[in-house]
């Protein structure tokens, strides 16, 4: 029988390897769902106990046999139970999400991020599509969320301004938080603006983009971790492309003659294609994903007339 200490703890749980496997097995059983920066019970649960205890989050192979005093048993013990009663992402719970081992602070004002855009910023694999990043000297981060797409483009390229614009007041305060606590204020704007109204005149030589893209049914369909988001950050209309097809019509006009436009949509690509034959997505791949971001050539996007003279894109 399973002794309890007088904090009401089991008294066996003494390791983290202890914890770990606690709450391994304590989040199975609650049918816990994943996916805001960790896919399994055993990555969240590692990264839940990491965290609470300020130990490094990438690994917790070094601290397995370590035994934890009384006060951070407690701490653990409170996080696994926060995790199952309340569903929240675990990046809500710690106040920490990271991108390509970029620390970023959110709650629950910002959709956690998690952009296969930050992964292609962070590891140059833009490389063949912006050969030059010196070369870049204006960006725009079209629904910035957190902010963190536009901070780590301001470390890809070193040269240039960034704006980092969303209709979220919300978003915007935790953006203007984590462009500071990055001190990059000279660097980077924030502006609250629909899409492109509201933003300063002038051309981006790159526009990034990781706007709303869930259909509605898939909304409606939505489990309590990703409920806890703001519904405005996900909702992207019937099919989940309202967005990005407003961002295709007016991304040409923002973008200087050499521009470039990125945006991930998600498991939209057949939509996408099907929508607008009369544009040559480029599909950018990831380590783990394929076709979910796309890129497009500044004049890709100029309109044109049709042979009926009607005005098309």
């Amino acid at each position: 029988m399973t002794k309890n200490d007088e904090r009401g703890l089991p008294d066996e749980l003494i390791t983290v390897r202890d914890w770990l496997r606690y709450a391994v097995t304590s989040m199975t059983r609650a049918k816990l769902v994943y996916g805001h920066g960790t896919t399994n019970a055993v990555d969240e649960a590692a990264f839940l106990v990491l965290a609470t205890l300020d130990l490094p989050i990438d690994n917790i192979d070094p601290w397995l046999d370590a035994r934890l005093t009384a006060t951070e048993r407690q701490a653990v013990a409170a996080i696994i139970s926060k995790r199952i009663e309340t569903r929240k992402p675990a990046a809500y719970l710690t106040n920490a999400a990271y991108i390509q081992g970029r620390r970023f602070y959110v709650d629950d004002r910002v959709i956690v991020p998690r952009s296969l855009i930050g992964e292609l910023l962070a590891q140059d694999h833009l490389a063949a599509i912006v050969p030059d990043p010196m070369a870049i000297n204006r960006v725009l981060d079209l629904c910035t969320g957190s902010g963190c797409l536009a901070i780590l483009a301001a470390e890809a390229f070193p040269a240039a301004e960034i704006h980092a614009c969303d209709i979220s007041d919300d978003a915007l305060a935790v953006a203007d938080r984590n462009v500071r606590d990055y001190r990059l204020k000279a660097r980077v704007r924030t502006f609250k603006t629909d899409l492109f109204d509201g933003l300063p005149s002038g051309a981006y030589d790159l526009i990034i983009s990781n706007p709303p893209y869930v259909s509605a049914k898939a909304v409606e369909a939505f489990p309590p971790e990703y409920r806890a988001e703001p519904q405005i950050a996900h909702l992207g209309g019937a099919d989940g492309l309202d967005l990005v097809r407003r961002i295709l019509d007016s991304a040409g006009s923002r973008l200087a003659p050499n521009g470039t436009l990125i945006v991930e949509v998600g498991t939209g690509k057949r939509k996408l294609e099907a929508a607008r034959p009369d544009l040559p997505f480029l599909w950018l791949d990831t380590e783990d994903n394929e076709a979910e971001v796309f890129t497009l050539r500044a004049g890709d996007l100029k309109p044109s007339r049709s042979r009926k003279g009607k005005l098309t894109r």
